[in-house]
């Protein structure tokens, strides 16, 4: 893994703010990992202690709910962080991280971020407003569960996928998630899911190859009731 002051993904969240001797400090410090899709990054219950910026791939982070179902909570991209809850509390994880393909992550230790929001204001603010976005989704999400039907949540989901994580030459979405990923996006049974996708498909709303899944009405899936 490279130097943080000389690393691109910086610049897709709160470490643009640190300046070259904060980075310089942090990473040299920082651990380095790859995690394969399906392997685990932190447990629900885990005490984090620092936060971890992903440099490749993508997870899903999930709450197992009372019914023994996990809830997708949020999916998290390449330049973004996980963990920051852990700066501010000294509560344990509340969600599981697994990474949905190939990752490669960089962890920093709690005890150097946090010099770093005592110091530098920037750093603290810019923090704060990615905790603050995050709210602001889940408050959507809260929303979203309430009103509106499985299919409209589903098809939103489809529009949302594609948009943040693009296509594939053939037309289909890049990220293949399961249909029991989907359920729990939008808080289903994986049944209701595979039932729904299945009537997209006969109204010409997506179509399928193997697991992939194509948008092939785009107007439609948004007029979806």
């Amino acid at each position: 893994m490279g130097k943080c002051e000389q690393c691109i993904i910086k610049q897709f969240n709160a470490l643009k703010s640190l300046n070259r001797e904060e980075l310089i400090r942090i990473s040299g410090c920082k651990t380095s990992r790859t995690i394969k899709k399906g392997d685990v990054i932190f447990d629900e219950g885990d005490v984090i202690n620092g936060v971890y910026c992903v440099r490749n791939g993508i997870c899903k982070l999930t709450k197992l709910s009372e019914n023994g179902k996990d809830q997708i909570v949020k999916m998290v991209v390449k330049g973004e962080l996980i963990g920051q809850r852990s700066l501010v509390s000294n509560e344990s994880s509340n969600l599981q991280a697994t990474a949905l393909n190939d990752m490669e992550v960089c962890f920093i230790p709690k005890s150097e971020i946090i010099s770093d929001l005592e110091r530098n204001p920037k750093f603290t603010f810019d923090m704060l407003k990615d905790m603050a976005r995050d709210l602001r989704e889940a408050d959507d999400v809260i929303v979203d569960m309430a009103q509106k039907s499985v299919k409209q949540r589903l098809a939103e989901t489809l529009l949302y996928v594609e948009k943040n994580f693009g296509t594939n030459p053939d037309g289909t979405i890049s990220l293949m998630l399961s249909r029991e990923d989907y359920a729990n996006i939008v808080g289903t049974a994986t049944e209701s899911a595979i039932r729904v996708l299945s009537q997209f498909k006969k109204q010409d709303l997506i179509s399928t190859l193997g697991k992939y899944i194509k948008i092939e009405d785009h107007t439609g899936l948004r007029r979806v009731e």
